[in-house]
């Protein structure tokens, strides 16, 4: 049985993932490893720490350990750690968004980036620019930070969450061929906005599960 271990830095995601799972990969088995330590201290710091880079690390090394197949990083904004902790591991280290940041830069020519937080929304750009840069192609990227939505949810506001993100989202679709949930926490409203807005809306969860489920396949054919 083939094992997937994902490293989580908050509570948030761990079940709409697991769905996704039993899904599409029913066969594998799914570790998590959750430190929701780590999105506070991001947050508190403005992004990444060595401290920070250091535990995930750990994390990945300890994934390994317990004989992942694949390593899945949830979490965009430690997204470079995971880039950077690649060579020093013989499996592959999935992050969750870049499927979808290669797919949206491949089909749109304007893209809306949503987030509730600038230590995701930061990074995410980079991401995407790395794809344009990739695939040669002139793409324009849109800042769509809805502020004040992750305070609101973590208050326990989530209606309050969903009205900002909304209208982030109104606003900025104007100017995008398409629009990507930076935090795949914010999946859920991939469906919702899409018919609000009449136009594409991209989230990650799904699609980093579909691209494991690629390299599985591809690994197994190579046997």
């Amino acid at each position: 049985m083939d094992t997937v271990v994902a490293v989580y830095t908050g509570q948030g995601l761990a079940e709409p993932l697991k769905r996704q799972f039993d899904e599409l990969l029913p066969q594998v088995r799914l570790v998590n490893i959750i430190d929701d330590s780590i999105i506070a201290e991001v947050m508190r710091e403005g992004g990444v720490t060595p401290g920070v880079k250091r535990r995930l690390m750990q994390y990945y090394q300890h994934a390994a350990d317990l004989g992942a197949s694949i390593i899945l990083n949830t979490c965009s904004s430690v997204g470079e750690v995971a880039s950077d902790a690649r060579p020093f591991f013989d499996i592959p280290l999935v992050k969750i968004d870049e499927q979808m940041a290669a797919e949206v830069v491949a089909s749109y020519r304007s893209i809306a980036v949503l987030a509730t937080l600038p230590t995701t929304l930061e990074p995410t750009l980079r991401l995407l620019r790395q794809q344009v840069e990739q695939q040669g192609r002139p793409v324009q990227l849109i800042d769509g930070l809805a502020a004040g939505a992750y305070e609101a949810l973590v208050d326990g506001r989530q209606d309050e969450h969903d009205r900002l993100l909304l209208e982030t989202a109104e606003r900025v679709a104007a100017q995008a061929d398409a629009l990507v949930l930076a935090q795949g926490s914010m999946a859920r409203m991939e469906a919702e906005l899409a018919q609000r807005l009449g136009k594409p809306v991209l989230s990650s969860p799904r699609r980093s599960v579909m691209e494991i489920r690629r390299l599985l396949a591809e690994r197994e054919a190579k046997r």
